[in-house]
Order: C-alpha cells, then structure tokens, then sequence
C-alpha cells in the first residue's frame, strides 16, 4: 500500500507537472511570438526609417544631375558664346562688296581693260589719278608704284610667293612686331579682302615733335605672288574714298613670269610704258615698314 502510496503519489506528481509544463510552454510560445511580432515591428520601423533617406539620396541625386545637366547646359551655352564672339575664320571671307571687281587678279585671269603697263604691276586708268614711282637711287631700280587720288595715296608692291602658302598672315605678323616695338600700335581687323592691319607708327618731326603716321595696310595672297598695299591719307576716315582705292586693288593685275624667284623677292616694275629688265631687284626679305609718301597726323 505504501508502494502504491507513493506510486500514486508520484503519479500525481507527475501529472502536475505534466499539467504546470504546458501553461508553461504556452507562455514560452507566446513569448516567441511576441519576440517575433516585436522583431518585425523593429524591422518595419527600420524599414519605414529607411525609406524617407532614400527618397531623400534620391532627391539628392536627381538634384545633381540636375545640376549637372543645368552646368553641361551653361558650359554649352558658354561654348556657343565664345563661338560667336570668336573672332571670323580667315577661311570663310565675308561676302565682296559690291563695289569690288574680282581683282586683284592674275594676268591669266584678267579681263581685257585699258591699264598703264608697268611690268610686275598693270594698273588701270582712273581720272583724276596721278601715279609715282619709286626709284632705288642706288640700283636705279624701281620698287613701287604709289597711285595718288584726292590728297591720299596708295602704295603697292607684288613680291613672288611659294606655291604651296601664302606670305600674308607672315608678313602682317612680322609687321605688328615691328610696329608695337618702335612704341607703334597695330589692330587687326576685318577688311574687303580679309583680314587687315591698321597701324600708327610714332614719328619724330622736323621741329622735333613727335608725330604719328596711321597707315592701313592690304595684304593679298595670289598664284605664286603676293600683293601689299598701304593706304595713307584721308581715305583712311573717308568711307566713300576708301571705297575708291579698294575698287582700284580689286582691279589691279600681278604678272608674276615664269622665272625662278625666292619667296618675297620684289617683282620687277618698270617705268610706264617701258618693260624692266631682266634683272631682278636683288634684296633682301620683305620689309613691311617699307613705304613711299607719308602723311603725319600730331599726337
């Protein structure tokens, strides 16, 4: 009976345990489940923390492109200024004027016209022109031809050129050298036959006064020749008289000949109505201050 006492006893016992163990695991499972529900919160918390800061990384970075796109757009429009302020490609000449022939030309190109033949040079007749020539005194030589119209004057010189290049963009930089160095200015700009020079050389006067000489200088690159001209005087602020003298550029004619010559060496002339000889004018490179008849203008 004792036996069975404690038999039953431990039956009992075991029963209550059996019946504590499952309020037991119950609660361990409810737990469980709110640990699980309690994590899920915490990672829908994070979640819904993170998403704002996306948005926000988004934001950012839509704001950047943005930017980008609004810096690529101004640097655009920054390319296209600077194109249109740049200054016009020597390359692509403005259209002639419409007071210009289509000179100055090559004597295998020119139309028949009456012109004084001075060898290197032809120049047309124009009333109302008084022509000079210079004259090398010591050589005898003549080395340019000065057209003079109403009180301004207009110096011109062929010299032969390479075939492959042109000498005027040498020469005019040679020029402004020059020019800037004997405390001078020179502005290039834009002419009737493409780019020009204009220049004011300081001059010391026979009283001792120092005196500026403005010249617009003309340079025009031929088939194996190059022709400069340099205009003095008051067509240099007188349109209309201007227009005169670029007529008469536009109408000129270069024989160059078929003789072997180094690039800028003068193209002989003559006096009119005489062929030069043919002897060529021996010198030196060309010099780009080298002129005939002045007009000073007191600075």
């Amino acid at each position: 009976m004792g036996l069975f006492s404690r038999s039953k006893k431990r039956r009992t016992e075991s029963a209550r345990d059996s019946t504590t163990t499952e309020p037991a695991d119950t609660e361990q499972a409810e737990q469980a489940e709110q640990a699980e529900q309690a994590e899920q919160a915490e990672q829908a918390e994070l979640t819904e923390l993170a998403e704002p800061a996306d948005d926000g990384a988004e934001a950012e970075n839509a704001e950047g492109a943005d930017a980008a796109d609004t810096s690529d757009a101004t640097r655009a429009g920054d390319s296209a200024n600077a194109a249109n302020t740049a200054e016009p490609d020597e390359a692509d000449p403005a259209p002639r004027g419409e007071h210009l022939e289509d000179g100055p030309y090559d004597v295998a190109d020119a139309p028949e016209e009456d012109r004084i033949d001075l060898g290197g040079l032809q120049v047309p007749t124009i009333d109302g022109m008084e022509l000079r020539m210079e004259v090398d005194q010591r050589t005898s030589a003549v080395t340019g031809a000065n057209l003079v119209i109403g009180g301004s004057s207009l110096q011109v010189q062929a010299f032969a050129a390479p075939k492959s290049r042109g000498l005027w963009e040498e020469v005019r930089t040679s020029l402004r050298d020059s020019v800037v160095k004997q405390g001078g200015t020179a502005e290039s700009r834009p002419g009737a036959f493409g780019t020009e020079l204009i220049t004011r050389l300081p001059v010391k006067r026979t009283d001792g006064r120092t005196g500026y000489r403005p010249a617009r200088f003309i340079g025009i690159d031929g088939r194996r020749w190059f022709l400069r001209a340099i205009l003095t005087g008051k067509a240099l602020s007188d349109k209309e008289q201007a227009k005169t003298f670029e007529t008469l550029i536009s109408r000129l004619v270069v024989v160059r000949g078929g003789e072997a010559m180094a690039p800028q060496e003068l193209i002989p002339l003559g006096l009119p109505g005489q062929r030069p000889g043919l002897s060529q004018v021996k010198a030196g490179p060309l010099d780009p201050l080298a002129r005939g008849p002045e007009i000073t203008e007191i600075g």
